[in-house]
């Protein structure tokens, strides 16, 4: 474990903004993890936990506590023969992509959707990472964690994640360091989805173990923009590496493919979740906006969409220092300078316009460091 010299979080951040913690520290092993997340719970200290950056957005002022950086990497497989299936247990600290190519490269598919999604594999459970039409719930087996409030190691199966659209247990169950909300006592425990979170987590995520099926084709392509990239109707199957490609191509279009030279690529992804609407509220939407059904009988939309017919187009708020991106409205960007401030006043902007607009609440997808939108 080291203890290095304090970065601002705008170095750990794919956005980009961000001020100092009070320390910092990496650590190499999950011994050393748990041993620095123990530490700082037995002194007091408020958390957090970094894996990528790219779902972060922080405070100008920073955080004032310890910031822990997992840089743990690899994956472990066992035989890839077996007929049901190959199982991959991967660190929490090993960057997403790599998982997807190496299971893409292997002939393995059910994530190969989630390609060019950057962050780290710890992250991708918190948030039932998605896009394309896969989520990583529908592969994920276990979830290895370490219990802040048990102060031990639990395996937590798929069935007491509570998995949802970019929610989970390990989500729902984070408390509010600000109010001091408890935990809840158990994952079965009944949870209300509709409190509020901050990112002070009951669960730190140590693995991800995931159950993957052989073969040389895709699972079955349910997004309607990628069978068409792909030249495939929604509902069947395509080449895996294909698959793959094509999903990189759409994400590198919209700026969602980390590149150093796009400053469309300086975000945090997708800025606000789409909206799941009840009946009503669904009703009162336009007659041409998207409107796609959910297993609970709600209506999802588009968030893009709203926004786009909110009057935001892309590239609103150029030449920054915070942005729309110009490739895509769902994406704010640091163009070069920006504080935390700049980007939530954007955000707050778009919020306003679409609530104004079409009634609906916009959701922030980014976890919020020492700020509220």
């Amino acid at each position: 474990m080291t203890v290095r010299t304090t970065p601002r979080l705008a170095d750990l951040t794919t956005l980009g903004v961000g001020g100092p913690s009070a320390r910092y520290v990496e650590t190499t092993t999950e011994a050393e993890l748990v041993d620095a997340v123990r530490t700082a719970d037995e002194a007091g200290e408020p958390l957090l936990v970094v894996g990528g950056g790219s779902n972060l957005v922080v405070a100008d002022e920073g955080f004032d506590g310890v910031v822990v950086r997992d840089t743990r990497t690899g994956i472990e497989v066992p035989d890839h023969s077996a007929c049901a299936g190959v199982t991959y247990t991967v660190p929490a600290g090993t960057p997403w992509d790599d998982v997807v190519l190496e299971a893409t490269t292997h002939r393995l598919y059910g994530i190969e959707a989630l390609s060019g999604i950057p962050g780290s594999t710890g992250a991708t459970p918190v948030q039932n990472v998605g896009a394309y039409g896969q989520e990583v719930a529908q592969t994920i087996a276990t979830v290895r964690v370490w219990d802040r409030a048990r102060a031990r190691v639990r395996t937590l199966p798929l069935v007491d994640l509570k998995f949802g659209y970019r929610t989970s247990l390990l989500k729902r169950s984070m408390r509010d360091p600000g109010t001091g909300a408890a935990l809840p006592a158990d994952p079965r425990d009944p949870v209300d989805e509709r409190a509020p979170w901050t990112p002070t987590p009951r669960y730190v995520v140590l693995d991800v173990t995931f159950q993957l099926r052989q073969g040389t084709l895709s699972a079955p392509i349910a997004y309607a923009e990628l069978a068409r990239t792909l030249g495939v109707e929604v509902g069947e199957r395509a080449p895996l590496l294909d698959v793959r490609a094509a999903v990189l191509e759409l994400r590198g279009r919209k700026g969602m493919v980390l590149d150093p030279a796009d400053p469309d690529t300086r975000s945090a992804g997708s800025f606000f979740t789409n909206p799941v609407l009840d009946a009503a509220a669904a009703d009162a939407l336009p007659a041409d906006a998207p409107r796609f059904p959910t297993a609970d009988g709600r209506t999802k939309t588009s968030a893009a969409w709203l926004i786009e017919h909110a009057g935001f187009t892309r590239g609103h708020g150029l030449p920054g220092p915070a942005a729309l991106s110009t490739k895509h409205t769902l994406a704010l960007t640091n163009r070069g300078g920006a504080s935390t401030q700049d980007l939530l006043a954007l955000a707050r902007e778009v919020r306003s316009g679409v609530l104004s607009a079409f009634g609906v609440r916009l959701e922030p997808e980014p976890v919020l460091v020492g700020v509220r939108l």
